[in-house]
């Protein structure tokens, strides 16, 4: 199926990680002019013909008013966001031990980032209406399940998922009549930060448990998804979807035991 993503201008922000960059690639391959963002590492997709790099740290207003600056420099406007760039703590802290200075960092980094990449986004369209526009954010299943040990992480995604997409479905069509937010939550994705972990026997019982598929996904799984949620072909009447990308997760299976 074509998805009609032929010259479409599309920015993708954490394009150096595993999702973001693995969505860069599917994007360019489906023939979409790219925009593609890093803070500490430039992505490797920039020495594409047709790809622009940026680089900001998104949680800073001027950096992210910048970014879109310079894609519209560069490539006229911007069609549609993927809302990926963000972070995940390995070290876990129940709530009761968990630090105010990460509970901030994480919210700043995941959600206040989110918001002001959308928020710049829904500016642009102001200044340049058209019909159509699309964002598409990536959350987490810990948005839908909770993650012990990780209730910042939990919160954030669950404020995308749920508070904004929802909240700016109702939004983008005052700017763009057919603009559409969707969402997708990835479960364990197969990428450099959690390869290291594919080897626990232990830790991927405790993934399998709810999980018809039992399997880790990889990041094209969940680029796929993204994809088809940009296209107004494939996915014209879909908005406020949140999608899970996790072989049918249906819950998690919560280890009471000490620590």
């Amino acid at each position: 199926m074509d998805l009609a993503l032929t010259d479409q201008v599309v920015l993708v922000t954490g394009a150096s990680g595993g999702i973001g960059g693995a969505t860069a690639r599917v994007l360019v391959d489906e023939g979409a002019r790219l925009v593609v963002h890093g803070h500490r590492n430039r992505p490797a997709l920039d020495e594409r013909p047709g790809v622009v790099a940026v680089s900001a740290d998104l949680r800073v207003e001027s950096d992210v008013a910048r970014i879109f600056d310079e894609a519209i420099g560069a490539a006229g406007r911007v069609d549609a966001v993927v809302v990926n760039a963000g972070t995940w703590f390995e070290r876990e802290a129940d709530v009761v031990d968990l630090t105010l200075d990460q509970w901030r960092e994480t919210l700043e980094t995941d959600l206040t980032s989110a918001f002001l990449t959308c928020r710049a986004f829904l500016r642009h369209l102001r200044d340049r209406p058209r019909e159509h526009a699309s964002i598409v954010l990536v959350a987490s299943t810990a948005a839908l399940f909770g993650e012990a040990g990780h209730a910042d992480y939990a919160a954030a995604k669950a404020g995308m998922a749920y508070g904004l997409t929802r909240t700016l479905r109702n939004e983008i069509v005052r700017l763009a009549p057919r603009g559409r937010v969707n969402c997708v939550c990835p479960g364990w994705t197969r990428t450099p930060m959690t390869e290291r972990h594919m080897a626990d026997e232990a830790l991927l019982a405790h993934v399998f448990a709810t999980m018809p598929l039992r399997k880790v996904a990889t990041a094209e799984d969940v680029a796929r998804v993204i994809t088809v949620l940009l296209s107004d072909r494939a996915s014209g009447h879909v908005t406020g979807a949140i999608v899970p990308v996790a072989g049918g997760m249906d819950g998690r299976l919560l280890d009471h035991g000490p620590r």
